[in-house]
């Protein structure tokens, strides 16, 4: 996380205006959505992809993984860049790429194309939201006004109902046309959300495009990024094994991790500023509740759906529409709760009826109604909300305000962090059958992470009740 930065200039906005206009929002929001909608557009799209190039269906669960591993490490490191060059550079950049991957993958035709496509639309999606969170953050100090929890609320909004909304999307896409469809619905979106950001989106100062290249790789920290990236991929190989777990894999990234911090403590501008994240227990602890808070929620989501198809015998369409309260909740809660800038209070509040949510679904059984169900994950949907919401306006308070962009990037890692994770103890959990006694162990696993979720959010006496200016 640099301390040189090519920062931002916003246009001059009239004292009557808010700074916060529909036209410059609307293309962070367009932006911000393109990482979760490609996170979970695939999933319908795997068998008849496995059909099409001659492979098991078995092995194209690698175009699922390599879009995770290469958003995981792209979000910081577009964070970064975004400090060092211009936002609006590197949202647009990442447009682009985003343009490039969905016309390689629509025209691919074999897996290795396909894998590329991925892997291009993970580093191009991965500028979104770090940009949108240093824009936000310059054009708010630049007009001198206090957080625009609104516009906070709408990206934690965005991002939840269009990663629930790719599963159904992508299902309806394939069934009427083929699966090059979710690789080729890059290309209108990412051409209309180029359109807007270039018209709309002030240009970035002059100077953070016209740099020497040992300026560059002075403020963008190449080796911090390596290090970061080969560890976090040796740790997602061993956590997607791990009914077979590579212990090579796990020392592998212990050891990178551990070079890792050894380098970004004496970095001039690292990537992860280590000793900033000392100093700041509170934002590690942010880190924290979120890959904690996560990978509870995603157990649920994954486990639950599982076991409503498998183990209930609901068909795919009753499941999603069972899932759905999920995302219908978020647009309920996200304005009330953001324009108040509140951060404390739902985190609270999210660990305690997540906890509820789990002692619930322990009671559940293949004989229990839908309606009870469709209850919880309402409930469940409250908590998933809240979570997000207080987690990223907590981030919003405690970061720098120039290392924001790095610093939400990281807060997506943390994310997929507990996603992977999810994935993995599932597997773990219906290895042998997906039964009524895994979705119970999915539901302990829930009480326990909202168990810590309450004492890390009650226990962190700096973590403030709202957003304040200044902040």
């Amino acid at each position: 996380m640099s301390t040189t930065r090519a920062r931002e200039k916003p246009a001059d906005v009239p004292p009557t205006e808010s700074p916060f206009t529909w036209r410059f929002v609307t293309p962070l929001l367009m932006g911000s959505t393109l990482n979760p909608i490609n996170s979970s557009i695939i999933a319908t799209a795997l068998v008849p992809i496995a059909q099409a190039v001659d492979i098991s269906t078995g092995r194209t669960t690698v175009l699922v993984a390599v879009l995770y591993v290469a958003s995981a490490i792209a979000q910081p490191t577009m964070g970064k860049l975004a400090a060092c060059f211009g936002a609006r550079r590197v949202f647009l950049t990442g447009i682009l790429l985003v343009l490039a991957g969905g016309i390689i993958g629509s025209a691919a035709a074999n897996l290795t194309m396909l894998i590329v496509a991925r892997v291009i639309i993970g580093v191009g999606t991965s500028a979104g939201y770090p940009c949108a969170m240093l824009l936000i953050r310059a054009r708010a100090d630049q007009a001198g006004v206090n957080a625009p929890g609104s516009v906070l609320g709408n990206l934690t909004l965005a991002a939840q109902i269009t990663a629930a909304l790719g599963l159904p999307l992508g299902g309806l896409l394939v069934e009427a046309a083929d699966w090059q469809v979710t690789f080729a619905i890059n290309i209108p979106l990412a051409l209309i959300t180029l359109a807007m950001a270039w018209r709309w989106i002030p240009r970035d100062a002059r100077g953070g495009a016209q740099r020497k290249l040992r300026a560059v790789a002075s403020d963008t920290d190449p080796a911090g990024i390596l290090l970061f990236g080969g560890a976090f991929t040796a740790l997602l190989i061993f956590l997607m094994g791990l009914q077979h777990p590579s212990w090579i894999a796990l020392g592998v990234a212990l050891v990178l991790f551990a070079a890792l911090i050894g380098w970004e403590r004496h970095a001039t501008a690292p990537l992860i500023d280590v000793r900033m994240l000392v100093a700041n227990r509170s934002l590690g602890l942010t880190y924290l509740r979120t890959v904690v808070s996560m990978f509870g929620a995603y157990c649920l989501m994954y486990g639950l759906t599982q076991w409503l198809q498998e183990g209930k015998g609901l068909s795919a369409i009753v499941t999603g529409l069972v899932m759905l309260p999920i995302s219908a909740v978020a647009v309920v809660v996200s304005r009330p709760v953001s324009r108040r800038n509140l951060i404390r209070r739902p985190l609270i509040a999210a660990s305690v009826i997540a906890l509820g949510v789990g002692f619930a679904l322990r009671w559940a059984n293949i004989h229990t109604p839908l309606v009870p169900i469709i209850f919880i994950m309402i409930a469940f949907g409250f908590s998933f909300a809240l979570s997000a919401l207080g987690n990223q306006a907590a981030l919003y308070a405690q970061a720098p305000a120039d290392q924001i962009g790095t610093a939400a990037g990281l807060l997506r890692t943390f994310t997929y962090s507990g996603a992977i994770l999810s994935s993995s103890l599932i597997s773990l959990t219906y290895a042998h059958a997906v039964n009524t006694a895994g979705l119970h162990t999915i539901a302990n696993l829930l009480v326990a992470t909202s168990l810590v979720g309450a004492v890390l959010a009650v226990a962190d006496r700096r973590l403030p009740h709202r957003i304040t200016a200044g902040s």
